[in-house]
């Protein structure tokens, strides 16, 4: 007879998967015969701290490289399938519901994989100016991001926010969504196997009454996608740094059709553009 291996589900920052430091933990509404580790405002910063330096690599890998590795968490998700399926069955959600979910997770994956070699073209210029100049305006990452995912879909809702994000080159600090977050969290292992650049993306679980605030207060978070209608406390708090913020009010049924999260419409918000002029030889 063997003795049933309950899984833990921790964090996942810096490509490793700490406890919080505070040691605190929590039942989910929608699991609540499973505890969770529930980060803190000291997990936050740790998670922040990583994603600056894995945002450096990220960047700095050709955008060739990061639609390879965005097609390699595609096929992760794939092989993962099944085990994703029974973690979001844990949160209530039937097992026909669940297999579609994966599976639209799975092809938003392998959009957003053909797309980093493609942004130059499609968000960047060639200018039309007077004199002998070429003009280009080229795009560039923002650099950390903050990502507040939605309650349900929550495997979905988290790859829905974090994908536009990551395809120009910028980190991701994640808070998964408070009541069903294990498929959110098992997301890590995933990301773990597909090659990221240890801290390009980092998730966090806990309560998003005590920590979305933060995320908006952090000084060195530079952009933030909150899912949910506008909330004036963290746009409050993220004015106080000069913080772009951006709200995907999404109802749940909309996630339902992978064609409405295609789109530029989340990835445009965090690049920066970038004019060269070039004398031209007369």
């Amino acid at each position: 007879m063997t003795l049933p291996v309950k899984k833990t589900y921790k964090l996942f920052v810096g490509g490793k998967f700490p406890r919080s430091e505070s040691a605190r933990s929590y039942q989910p509404s929608e699991t609540k015969h499973i505890h969770v580790t529930r980060g803190s405002r000291k997990d936050l910063r740790d998670a922040v701290l990583a994603a600056r330096i894995g945002q450096k690599a990220w960047s700095s890998s050709s955008a060739y490289l990061r639609g390879q590795i965005l097609y390699r968490l595609a096929e992760m998700l794939e092989t993962r399938s099944a085990a994703l399926c029974e973690e979001l069955a844990q949160s209530g959600v039937t097992k026909a519901n669940a297999k579609r979910e994966v599976l639209a997770s799975i092809a938003l994956a392998i959009w957003y994989a053909g797309l980093p070699d493609k942004l130059q073209s499609l968000l960047g210029s060639q200018n039309a100016v007077q004199g002998p100049f070429f003009s280009f305006s080229t795009i560039e990452p923002s650099g950390v991001v903050g990502v507040i995912a939605p309650e349900t879909p929550s495997l979905l809702g988290m790859l829905a926010l974090c994908l536009p994000v990551l395809v120009s080159g910028n980190a991701v600090v994640a808070l998964c969504s408070e009541s069903a977050p294990c498929a959110s969290l098992a997301l890590g292992e995933v990301f773990a196997t597909s090659d990221f650049p240890g801290g390009t993306i980092n998730l966090l679980a806990g309560l998003r009454s005590e920590l979305a605030i933060h995320f908006a207060s952090h000084r060195d978070i530079d952009g933030l996608l909150v899912a949910g209608k506008p909330d004036a406390l963290i746009t409050q708090a993220a004015a106080d740094n000069v913080k772009r913020v951006r709200y995907c009010d999404l109802p749940a049924a909309a996630f339902r059709d992978v064609s409405r999260l295609r789109s530029l419409h989340w990835v445009e918000p965090f690049v920066e553009v970038k004019t060269l002029w070039h004398p031209v030889a007369q």
